[in-house]
């Protein structure tokens, strides 16, 4: 009897697809989801004898091996099940054999070979029948990313646009985002950012041997987002300069992003800020089958120094001292979450885990963060894996501002435990609405647990004793503060100040404000005030100064005064970013040396001019951009 042979191949991708949710994948080659198995159909040069075998073997990334779980070999066989790759047989005509493959739920993704090798009667024949792509499967309850409901798979898996919200807290604006995972060459592209971090291109067997890992793979694609330590994608700018490169503000999705950094040979592409990043990770993440989704954390803590705290350093006027401030509050900063289970952490630390590509402080010597667990976020047990400190303090650090003197002592002149991590917002499931998970992360500021929550993270990162001994951070080169410095509450001053908007702050046009004091007690109090302004980034980082200038003004008893401001076009318009924000300050000094900082962010709005066209209404219609 002569030898047989495989003839032809049908992946029967339609079929695959449908039951895979990859149809939409535009790809040559088949994409399936592991732990779960697909079909496909051999034509072969006769029937298949009873006693002859078909053996399969799959393998992916190079020097594959089944010792390091990237090679399997498998034939046949009636049961169904076992740990391992399986196949078996469906259906039998004649000549053409159609076979069910199942790779197990931990299976490495990638890109896969398939070969198959049949035995008979001492002759052997062996065919490469392709390739495909494994992905990560949210559908199987076997995988660490299963996620149980249909409307998030949908959501946070197989939806390819959303969106991101960004601005202030009492103005959040919501920008459309094309995350475009299903487009022409985006999976391919994703592959290759695995295939160009620095792990594999130092040991390229061992780093794909590890992808069966959400919490492996998800920690290199935060690190490849950014371009810092390596050819990663998104190269950051937060200057206000954009020279040579694309604003952060023009990106509309990632797919023109990841295709340029693609097609330049992985030279990282011109500019992003942390909605970028945060867009492209969801892309990649989504893509290789991981439900993902934007967060965006408004007042949010870059604690340099992870202290849990944001110490700020200002002058007589209330400028921003950047000589001696590390610490920032964002106006907002956006990341994202992914959906996993934490094999290394116990099941309470399942779902959501907080994933940051925007390079802020490195982890381990890279510029990524997470995944941190937000379940661990909430309760305070940041010593958990990863970067936990860091992702406490962005949602829920205390604010705290120090007035810098002369002989180098400080005073602090303002301390709100609230005012860190306000709106964390994500689109909601099946709507272009918003969503406020601040409760996820934190319990309600104020509370008691809350509190409870901040001390227990506290002692953890100084590891106090249950004495309550004070211990210190000692970091070189870095200003350190003491535990009870933390805690201890500022002195309250006797009187209460806040600017207030007497027009809507409109680009172009002039800026009135008041600065509304009011006395508190009941006798008469003079108060030096000391007015700053500058125009600001969205990280709150100074641009230039816009405001000096000083009053002194007496309050009477229980009397409130108005100190007018008005900032001319002239005075902002050179020196304002395509943020379009500005930060003003009060430093008010009262008698017997108490004082007072007021701080206010003000963001222009873009009005275009519509004149009415019917006669008798020749006034203007200000609409917003």
């Amino acid at each position: 009897m002569a030898g047989i042979r495989v003839t032809k191949v049908d992946w029967q991708r339609l079929r695959n697809g449908a039951a895979h949710h990859t149809q939409e994948y535009p790809c040559p080659e088949l994409v399936v989801r592991r732990g779960q198995s697909f079909s496909l159909t051999l034509e072969l040069s006769r029937d298949l004898d009873c006693e002859e075998t078909l053996i399969f073997t799959v393998e992916t990334g190079p020097r594959a091996s089944e010792a390091l779980h990237t090679k399997a070999v498998f034939q046949t066989s009636e049961l169904v099940g076992g740990e391992g790759w399986t196949a078996a047989k469906e259906a039998q005509m004649e000549n053409t054999l159609t076979v069910r493959l199942t790779s197990p739920p931990s299976a490495v993704i990638g890109r896969y070979v398939l070969s198959i090798r049949l035995s008979s009667h001492r002759k052997h024949s062996n065919r490469r029948l392709g390739e495909f792509v494994l992905l990560f499967n949210p559908w199987c309850a076997e995988d660490d990313v299963f996620l149980a409901s249909e409307e998030e798979r949908q959501e946070y898996v197989l939806n390819d646009s959303g969106i991101i919200f960004r601005g202030v807290e009492k103005h959040i604006r919501a920008q459309g985002w094309n995350y475009g995972q299903f487009e022409e060459d985006i999976l391919k592209i994703c592959l290759s950012i695995l295939d160009r971090s620095p792990g594999h291109q130092d040991n390229p067997a061992t780093d794909v041997s590890c992808r069966h890992d959400p919490i492996y793979v998800t920690r290199v694609i935060s690190a490849m987002v950014n371009s810092n330590n390596d050819q990663g994608v998104v190269q950051g700018q937060w200057r206000g300069r954009y020279g040579g490169g694309t604003s952060p503000l023009h990106w509309r999705g990632s797919v023109a992003i990841l295709q340029k950094w693609f097609k330049g040979r992985h030279k990282p592409v011109k500019y992003g800020q942390c909605w970028v990043f945060a867009g492209v990770m969801c892309t990649v993440l989504r893509c290789l089958g991981i439900a993902t989704r934007v967060v965006s954390n408004f007042n949010s803590a870059h604690d340099t120094d992870q202290n849990l705290s944001v110490d700020k350093y200002v002058d007589f006027f209330g400028r921003t001292l950047e000589d001696l401030t590390e610490d920032s509050m964002w106006n907002f900063h956006v990341w994202n979450e992914s959906w996993f289970a934490r094999q290394d952490l116990g099941p309470s630390y399942n779902g959501w885990q907080v994933l940051d590509a925007t390079p802020q402080e490195e982890s381990k010597g890279v510029f990524r963060c997470g995944p941190a667990s937000v379940t661990a976020i909430r309760e305070g047990d940041i010593h958990l894996a990863h970067d936990g400190p860091f992702v406490f303090a962005e949602v829920n650090a205390d604010y705290i501002t120090w007035l810098w003197h002369e002989d180098e002592s400080r005073e602090r002149v303002y301390s709100d435990t609230k005012k860190i991590g306000r709106c964390i917002s994500t689109k909601a499931v099946g709507s272009d609405s918003r969503v406020d998970i601040t409760g996820l992360y934190k319990y309600p500021e104020g509370s008691r647990k809350e509190r409870q929550v901040y001390s227990k993270a506290v002692k953890r990162l100084f590891s106090l004793e249950a004495s309550g001994r004070r211990t210190q951070i000692r970091r070189a080169g870095r200003r350190c503060l003491w535990h009870d410095d933390l805690l201890e509450p500022a002195t309250k001053p006797s009187i209460t100040g806040k600017f207030k908007v007497l027009e809507p702050p409109m680009l172009g046009h002039d800026l009135k404000l008041a600065l509304c004091l009011a006395n508190l007690t009941s006798r008469s109090q003079w108060v030096r005030v000391n007015l700053s302004g500058a125009t600001i980034l969205y990280t709150r980082k100074p641009v230039a100064e816009i405001l000096h200038e000083s009053h002194t003004i007496r309050l009477g008893p229980k009397e409130e005064k108005r100190i007018p401001i008005a900032i001319s076009y002239s005075k902002y318009k050179e020196d304002l970013t395509e943020d379009k924000k500005i930060l003003l300050a009060a430093m008010c000094l009262v008698t017997k040396g108490e004082k007072l900082l007021v701080e206010k962010d003000i963001t222009l709005e873009d009005f275009i001019t519509i004149k009415r066209a019917h006669p008798g209404a020749p006034g203007k219609n200000f609409s917003p951009i």
